[in-house]
């Protein structure tokens, strides 16, 4: 009888441990960035992917890694930022007339990608300057100093120091520029 019991525990504990796998593989899935399908016109667009570190000294200091990928110009494009593990935890899509992010069942949208971007991490990031950046060109922006050096290596950094918050931005790209 002991044996049957100890079965009936096991048997028991097993499909215990199955359903909490099952409701945990559920919360982590609806916390994935679903992104509505952009309008396509054929026109070609420029896509980047990698890995990016962001450190902004603001108070708290706030900090983010990990993979993206950014398709388009400073005037309309996607991003997708993803987590260690690869599910896109942020993504954003912004047009001439609005940017918009999507964050978990979260939508906001702003007025532009700098908007939302500023908004969003507490420091403006030059996202025309950046675009050039990623294809070697080393354009000046409010504050910012680009290391291009390495660019061909597929590494940017930038830093800001004026105006505050000090921000730096490194940028590991998988395929090299063209």
């Amino acid at each position: 009888m002991r044996l049957a019991a100890n079965s009936f525990s096991d048997s028991s504990a097993r499909r215990h441990g199955l359903l909490w796998l099952a409701c945990a593989s559920l919360v982590w899935l609806s916390g994935c960035v679903q992104m509505p399908r952009a309008p396509t016109d054929g026109v070609a667009i420029d896509n980047w992917s990698g890995r990016l570190s962001l450190q902004v000294q603001s108070e708290p200091p706030q900090s983010f890694s990990g993979g993206f990928e950014i398709k388009g110009n400073p005037h309309q494009g996607e991003l997708m930022l993803n987590s260690p593990l690869g599910n896109t935890v942020l993504a954003a899509r912004w047009s001439p007339q609005q940017a918009t992010l999507y964050s978990g069942s979260e939508t906001r949208t702003y007025v532009s990608i700098d908007a939302l971007i500023e908004q969003s991490t507490g420091a403006a990031l030059p996202v025309a300057a950046l675009f050039d950046w990623l294809t070697g060109k080393d354009t000046p922006s409010n504050g910012w100093t680009a290391d291009l050096t390495r660019q061909r290596e597929g590494r940017i950094q930038a830093r800001r120091l004026q105006p505050l918050p000090q921000t730096e931005l490194r940028i590991v790209l998988d395929t090299l520029p063209r």
